[in-house]
């Protein structure tokens, strides 16, 4: 396999995919012909000009700057504010910005959609506010940012790699195997290099751009050459797809995709999170009680305490923050950018408070470096949002925003 060259983080990510394909002899990756092959997220964006096309579109919709919302929110007004965008090239030769997370469903689901900047707020907005801060004083102190384990690596793959099957274990020892599921992991173009997270979730995503195809994997392993998995599923037709598993299917609590809500170094390396961001909370409301987008819910709250917050909750941080004047990590100021344009969803239930971003296993094993040494710059996951302003979030009501 072709290895993709490294730059250093200040070189312009237009230039630095430029020259990757290039150096690949310009094909979208320059593994495309090799069985398994593994494309980077940077050049996945290249695969098909009308999926960066799209992503073009679906970026200027909700690139919104802050310094042009002017107006502060109210809990009561639903008013629709001035957007403010921005334009941006349609042209996929000149403007490489977009990234292959910024487009992988619809360009009208819920990840991609911005906030309005005066919307109406959830009425138990401040309790649930005071929620999140007593469970991040209870669980460590912190609100940490999964990386090298409990959050998926993300394996590209291009048109025409070579599947495998990938059988279905009883892990919960439920006596039974989902036929359904397994159905759907027939054929899976799984890259021979691949390996899942290292946590014991074993989680593990792969995505063909080509078809519109994503798998996702919970408690994966390879036995005797055997590729093995508890849960997950097969979600075709990706790019028209609201971005939530159908059924039971997928591998969080709540149906709702890593893909999505995952942040990725190139994300990272770019400066800007163009879509909501998923965050695991440890108390949840009971598994009863949940708010679209979720499709589901492992809540447990077997006291009944009160403020505890349902799983698919969408919250942001204020908006009207100067995030510039935070002093916070640079990491914290783009995630906090993203927390006020797109927001945070409650995806799964955790021991901690976290994020994730995407595993390093996808990048070294393609002989790449771990990316996240240079982004992070030397500080450790844990402390990455030292000083994020928690109090300052806004929660959203209930199904938004078809509440």
């Amino acid at each position: 396999m072709n290895k993709l060259p490294q730059f250093p983080l200040s070189f312009p990510l237009s230039l630095l995919i430029t020259v990757a394909l290039a150096s690949c002899g310009g094909s979208s990756g320059g593994s495309a012909n090799t069985p398994g092959a593994v494309v980077s997220n940077g050049a996945a964006a290249n695969l098909a000009a009308s999926d960066t096309a799209s992503a073009l579109a679906t970026s200027t919709a909700v690139q919104t700057t802050l310094a042009a919302q002017t107006a502060a929110p109210s809990t009561g007004s639903t008013a629709a504010p001035t957007t403010g965008a921005k334009s941006t090239s349609t042209t996929a030769s000149v403007d490489l910005d977009p990234l292959m997370t910024d487009s992988v469903f619809a360009p009208t689901s819920f990840w991609y959609t911005a906030i309005p900047l005066v919307t109406p707020l959830h009425p138990n907005s401040k309790n649930y506010v005071a929620e999140v801060l007593r469970q991040k004083t209870a669980y460590y102190g912190t609100i940490n940012v999964n990386t090298n384990a409990y959050s998926s690596p993300v394996y590209v793959v291009p048109a025409g790699a070579a599947t495998v099957t990938v059988a279905v274990w009883d892990c919960q020892h439920k006596g039974y195997l989902d036929k359904g599921l397994q159905a759907q992991w027939t054929a899976v173009p799984i890259p021979t290099n691949a390996i899942p997270s290292p946590g014991t979730d074993a989680e593990m995503t792969v995505y063909q751009p080509s078809t519109h195809t994503m798998w996702e994997f919970w408690q994966t392993k390879r036995v005797n050459g055997q590729w093995e998995a508890c849960w997950g599923g097969q979600m075709k037709n990706t790019n028209t797809s609201n971005g939530v598993w159908a059924g039971f299917y997928g591998t969080t609590a709540t149906g709702l995709p890593f893909l999505g809500g995952q942040i990725t170094a190139e994300e990272l390396q770019r400066g800007e999170i163009r879509h909501v961001i998923g965050i695991a909370l440890v108390d949840t409301e009971v598994s009863t009680i949940f708010s679209a987008p979720a499709a589901r819910s492992d809540g447990f709250n077997p006291t009944s305490a009160l403020n505890r917050i349902p799983e698919g909750t969408r919250f942001r941080l204020d908006p009207t923050i100067d995030v510039a004047t935070l002093s916070i990590s640079p990491i914290a100021k783009i995630i906090a950018k993203a927390a006020q344009i797109y927001g945070f969803v409650v995806w799964d239930k955790a021991g901690s408070l976290s994020l994730r971003a995407e595993d390093p296993s996808s990048y070294i094993t393609q002989g790449l470096a771990n990316p996240y040494a240079a982004v992070y710059n030397g500080t450790p996951s844990y402390a990455l949002l030292n000083g994020f302003p928690w109090d300052k979030l806004q929660f959203l009501p209930m199904n938004y925003p078809n509440s």
